[in-house]
């Protein structure tokens, strides 16, 4: 068998029932499904499906799609004209995510291997993972990314299976009726595992044993059951369905006789549990590194796995000892004012609050515990029997104080006999709460999806640095994105992160671009191009500041020097002579003419010469030839640009009729990309624009914020009047006022000329002076008609307080101002 299985487009009609609407080529081999048109990875073999959700319909990114490559797609809106996507294969069917599972479902019949299904309220994943991590060593594991468990996540696990695979394992869920069965078609476990039975989505069910009946469809075509009968109502409804007639079981129980009977559990005061049990009557026992009552749950059940599976126990008991948390759900950080910070917002029942107050009574550091809940959403309960059972459960698992979010959650504020305070969202916590009141304590965050409590997360989590630099790179790709649908689809991109990726941070940028299939990086010198090699980046990479020490680590690397004089070319020719250079992997080379803006560059007089050296040395190879525009945004110079890009086709013509291969040409930079469209030539340089400066005021309302510099109040004062502020007593106060601490200054890149009320910070929305003289590590700034409390967050610029504006103030330009930002700042990158 073919290490990964393909389909041709006929056989995908087929399988999909599907009609075939445009065929460019019947017989391309189909490699990779996609539903999200922002993540594509290569457009070739690459079939869409045009899914039609409550929030988002594929169908309005086709033209996206067609624009990157992609020509293979499934659709199902009849109203379309797919006449313009003519030129690749178009099927037409009724229910795209239909169409999907059938596809994924024929993949998943291609393979005989065991397949471990896993459903259940809670412990999906981690009984996953940790199967992962206990059989990794002896198997070539498949298994769901992340908690891909849904109509759509499930069958984008399955296409990841190929015949490398020894055992492949999925996670199912459900939230009503009716959906399990398309799961188990394509899924098709051989191993069952229920992992137990919860209350969440049981407002889409008549009562728990339905659910537990929908659940258990999954199991249908087993060979083998594992589960434990412990759960009334999983036991129930087996044994009303007679599944058992039909297929094998394994169980494991605390209560009653089983395959694996646990007989006692002991939890160590150093964070150790040990589990004995009777297993072919044996005692045996493991040593888990947790102490949770649903870790030891969800260990038990991937023990009786392991034990079904015919590992001898010794082995199962010394890789038990080593099992890692999953960084998923409860996670524990420091937190501000000496808390910890638990945050376990990815769902909310009653089930799972009880496990995550067992996990935050593990944590001894502290003796307070705090529990901010949201309102517990889907329960299918009354309201006033819900939040009496969650108080019940607060006070004996003593938590001592609340903090309640949600309308639901404060209606039934009498219901709790603690120290309580309750907010109608999380909005209005953030905006009324005083975050100074926590001290010293562990604080757990409970919330629904819904409610966002990752906001809540941020404000309490420590930082090692009160002033940092976010870098939202979806709005990095947004701008990419702008400039490709502005540009002949034909035109490649070369993206300039040089000067740490103008203050956002090479590595991490130039990762993403690659990701997002960017033509070519480019950097200022060879020491950030190794840098990038060292991290992984493959990308081509120009190198437009060699130095004369730095051409042997070119060739080593793969880099691609600019050549843009004699002395250049010479310092090249000469660490060629003494490397060992393959004749087919020449060193690649970028011409750089100087046009008129006469700072590097060979002259129109240097070209005749220049091509004498070339043609004699086999081993350069010119890649591309380029020049710089002087004033490409500025209206005014327009004359003087369109006479450079006019000298750049002359000289650049001599160039290309002298050299025997096809080369690129580019000029254009991110303004000239908007200004000049009819001179893309084949490639373009996009710097600034890509972090989200355009040229002009229209260009500037299609791109995205990318970087927000912020800071925080450190400390309050108040200042009586005639009073000095700062260094030097610049500053004298002419009236009583109120002042801001914040820990920012020219150290971090906050230039020294903003003091003195010449640079604004802006806080709650409204502009706050900078006064007195910046230090080096904190600026000072009036706060007098602003309502603010110590730790409240500083924007120096971003969002809401461009960096154009910004600039502006400071009389200089975006760049500087983003170059400028010391490495001592942390950079935070983000993804929504």
């Amino acid at each position: 068998m073919a290490e990964q299985s393909f389909f041709s487009i006929n056989e995908i009609s087929k399988i999909v029932n599907g009609k075939i609407l445009f065929k460019e080529d019947e017989n391309i081999s189909i490699k990779d499904i996609l539903i999200d048109s922002r993540k594509i990875i290569s457009s070739e073999n690459c079939l869409f499906f045009a899914i039609s959700g409550k929030r988002n319909d594929g169908h309005n990114y086709l033209d996206r799609l067609y624009y990157k490559g992609i020509r293979n797609i499934i659709v199902s809106n009849r109203k379309i004209d797919y006449s313009i996507y003519e030129n690749s294969n178009v099927i037409l069917v009724d229910n795209t995510l239909i169409a999907l599972q059938n596809l994924c479902e024929a993949h998943r019949q291609k393979f005989d291997i065991p397949i471990i299904g896993i459903t259940g309220s809670n412990g999906k994943t981690i009984v996953k993972e940790w199967l992962f991590q206990l059989m990794s060593n002896d198997l070539k594991i498949i298994r769901s990314p992340k908690s891909y468990n849904s109509q759509v996540g499930v069958p984008l696990s399955v296409w990841q299976m190929n015949s490398k695979n020894d055992l492949a394992i999925f996670e199912a869920g459900i939230s009503e009726q009716d959906e399990m069965d398309n799961l188990q078609k394509i899924i098709k476990p051989t191993i069952g595992i229920f992992t137990n039975i919860g209350q969440a989505h049981n407002e889409n069910f008549i009562e728990t044993t339905q659910k537990v009946g929908e659940k258990l469809k999954l199991f249908t075509k087993v060979d083998t059951l594992i589960y434990c009968p412990d759960y009334s109502e999983i036991q129930e409804v087996i044994i009303k369905s007679e599944i058992l007639k039909s297929i094998g079981s394994f169980t494991w129980s605390r209560k009653t006789d089983a395959d694996l009977k646990i007989i006692s559990v002991t939890k160590t005061d150093r964070n150790f549990t040990i589990i004995e049990g009777v297993f072919n009557e044996d005692e045996i026992n493991i040593k888990i590194p947790f102490t949770d009552d649903a870790s030891i749950e969800n260990a038990i059940h991937c023990w009786a796995t392991l034990l079904f599976l015919k590992y001898k126990n010794d082995v199962i008991a010394k890789r038990m000892l080593k099992l890692s948390p999953i960084a998923m759900r409860l996670e524990l950080k420091e937190g501000i004012y000496n808390c910890s910070i638990i945050n376990d917002s990815y769902n909310s029942d009653v089930n799972s609050l009880k496990i995550a107050l067992d996990f935050l009574n593990q944590q001894n550091q502290h003796r307070k515990n705090t529990l901010i809940l949201s309102d517990i959403l889907q329960s299918g309960r009354n309201e006033i029997d819900l939040y009496s059972e969650i108080a019940e459960l607060l006070e004996k698992k003593g938590i001592l104080r609340l903090i309640g979010i949600g309308p639901s959650i404060s209606r039934q504020a009498d219901k709790f006999n603690i120290e309580k305070y309750f907010y109608e969202s999380t909005d209005d916590f953030l905006k009324r709460f005083s975050f100074s009141t926590f001290n010293n304590e562990c604080i757990l965050l409970k919330g629904a999806r819904i409610f966002e409590f990752e906001q809540i997360s941020k404000a309490l989590q420590q930082k090692t640095h009160d002033t940092i630099l976010e870098i939202n790179l979806n709005a990095l790709i947004h701008n990419l994105n702008y400039y490709r649908s502005i540009l002949k689809p034909s035109t490649k991109i070369m993206a300039m992160v040089k000067a740490f990726s103008y203050g956002s941070g090479s590595y991490e940028i130039a990762n993403v671009l690659q990701f997002h299939h960017i033509d070519y990086l480019t950097v200022a010198y060879v020491d950030e191009g190794v840098e990038l090699r060292k991290a992984g980046i493959t990308a081509p990479i120009m190198v437009m500041s060699p130095e004369e020490e730095s051409f042997d680590a070119i060739i080593k690397h793969s880099l691609e020097p600019e050549i843009y004089s004699f002395r250049i070319l010479n310092l090249l020719e000469k660490s060629i002579n003494k490397n060992i250079i393959p004749k087919n992997k020449p060193i690649k080379i970028h011409i750089k003419l100087d046009t008129g803006m006469h700072r590097l560059g060979f002259e129109q007089k240097d070209i005749n010469v220049l091509l004498k050296r070339l043609k004699v040395n086999s081993y350069i190879y010119v890649q591309s030839v380029f020049s710089h525009l002087a004033g490409s945004e500025n209206p005014k110079h327009d004359n003087f640009t369109n006479e450079q890009i006019k000298r750049f086709v002359e000289m650049s013509n001599i160039i290309k009729d002298n050299i025997d291969h096809s080369i690129f040409l580019h000029i254009l930079n991110s303004a000239g990309i908007s200004r000049f469209s009819k001179s893309q030539f084949d490639m373009v340089r996009l710097g600034i624009g890509l972090y989200g400066v355009g040229a002009n005021e229209s260009e500037q309302k299609q791109l995205e914020n990318v970087s927000t510099l912020k800071s925080n109040i450190t400390q309050i004062k108040n200042i009586k009047a005639k009073d000095s502020i700062g260094y030097n007593r610049e500053f004298i106060a002419q009236k009583d006022m109120k002042i801001g601490i914040v820990p920012i200054g020219y150290a971090d890149g906050l230039n020294r000329s903003l003091g003195n009320s010449k640079g604004k910070l802006l806080v709650k929305g409204k502009f706050a002076p900078i006064i007195g003289n910046i230090c080096m590590d904190m600026c000072i700034i009036d706060i007098t008609e602003i309502k603010v409390k110590e730790g409240d967050e500083v924007i120096v610029f971003g969002e809401d307080y461009s960096i154009n504006d910004f600039a502006k103030n400071l009389e200089t330009i975006p760049y500087e101002v983003l170059t400028g930002i010391s490495r001592r700042v942390k950079r935070v990158y983000y993804m929504e």
